[in-house]
């Protein structure tokens, strides 16, 4: 199968922590990664302001700044806490936005919006899955009107609080029921639910191996005479904790489920088990990509401690571990790659110092 290597853009280093887009995108085109997912929170990042016209002024940037490298960008994420919501008129408001997304989406040439599923609290979403399907129809059909159509890609996060296994992603993606509406399968999201327990003093839920072994079956049985609905992958791993995460670690948050606060903190690269990668990720990938037959995009969507260090040298380091992991990939499962684009700017660099872009200067000079 035809596979293309891509990675989130938070994922080389938050912006928050000084790491700056440009920075991040050459360090991606260095070390042959095609594709990114774009982060709303670079996005903004950029812009001096969140009002609309500043962040589709940010996104013509962040396009033709990729286009110069020969990134693409394989879609706008994360369209967070929008499906089920208790409160209607907020639901409104969150679909005012999405008119803003379509927006962002034709300026940046991308046609996909990735939505994970919601972790609001009960207290405000339902669990009424007719009205999820119906919240993720109306999207869907908005999409379907934009010229070019709009895709989704939905995806169940481990700690959702109702959509919490790809089991639940998979019927909702079938009940709506429309062909811009897919699923986006991630390995760490998958086995960090049935497989891994950070709670736990093994790190595992009991009869971790049989779960996997008959979910992954599930996967294949279920999902392969659909594939054209994994709209793209996600292909992360994640650290064994020392000690089981509960009130007194360093990563223990009150206010959040532990599995959240362990993929903040602890998730890895392919085949990093010199980190204490511990996942059966690539039973899943070998499942996703061999035997259902995707071909695609394969992104690798990090969050880790290390992106919050404000080190210069860290952008590179995770650019180069990625980069590294998806050889490993490669070979592990025979892949077939697609060869990068061309890029057309001279340097790798030349964003680096270089601010010669009218937009970036406007940028600068309205955060001084």
């Amino acid at each position: 199968m035809v596979c293309r290597p891509g990675i989130s853009s938070m994922s080389l280093g938050r912006c928050y922590a000084g790491h700056s887009f440009e920075h991040k995108m050459a360090m991606a085109a260095k070390h042959g990664l095609q594709g990114i997912e774009l982060f709303y929170e670079d996005l903004c990042d950029l812009a001096p302001s969140k009002s609309p016209s500043d962040l589709l002024t940010a996104a013509a940037y962040v396009r033709d700044l990729c286009d110069s490298l020969g990134i693409e960008i394989i879609c706008l994420q994360p369209f967070m806490h929008y499906e089920g919501l208790l409160d209607r008129q907020k639901h409104d408001e969150r679909i005012e936005e999405m008119k803003l997304w379509f927006e962002l989406a034709h300026v940046l040439g991308t046609d996909m919006i990735q939505v994970p599923s919601s972790f609001l609290p009960e207290s405000e979403i339902s669990s009424d899955l007719n009205l999820i399907v119906s919240d993720l129809q109306q999207i869907s059909d908005m999409g379907l009107q934009q010229t070019p159509v709009i895709r989704f890609a939905y995806e169940s996060l481990c700690w959702g609080t109702y959509c919490d296994k790809w089991e639940r992603c998979w019927e909702t993606v079938q009940r709506v029921d429309r062909p811009n509406f897919g699923i986006c399968l991630d390995s760490f999201n998958i086995l960090g639910r049935i497989y891994a327990d950070p709670t736990s003093e093994t790190g595992c839920n009991d009869k971790a191996d049989e779960i996997v072994a008959a979910s992954i079956q599930r996967l294949v049985e279920q999902i392969k005479p659909h594939r054209e609905k994994i709209f793209f992958i996600q292909i992360v791993d994640a650290e064994r904790l020392r000690e089981p995460l509960r009130p007194g670690h360093a990563f223990y948050n009150a206010e959040q489920k532990s599995r959240m606060s362990w993929s903040r903190n602890c998730r890895l690269f392919y085949g990093e088990t010199s980190y204490g990668a511990y996942l059966p990720v690539k039973k899943v990938a070998h499942a996703i990509i061999n035997e259902i037959g995707y071909d695609g995009w394969v992104s690798f969507e990090l969050f880790n401690r290390a992106m919050e260090r404000k080190d210069h040298a860290v952008v590179e380091e995770l650019a180069s571990r990625c980069a590294i992991g998806w050889e490993k990939m490669v070979v592990d499962l025979g892949l077939e790659t697609a060869p990068p684009a061309l890029i057309k700017t001279a340097s790798n660099e030349k964003f680096e110092d270089t601010r010669k872009d009218s937009t970036r200067t406007s940028f600068e000079n309205a955060r001084l």
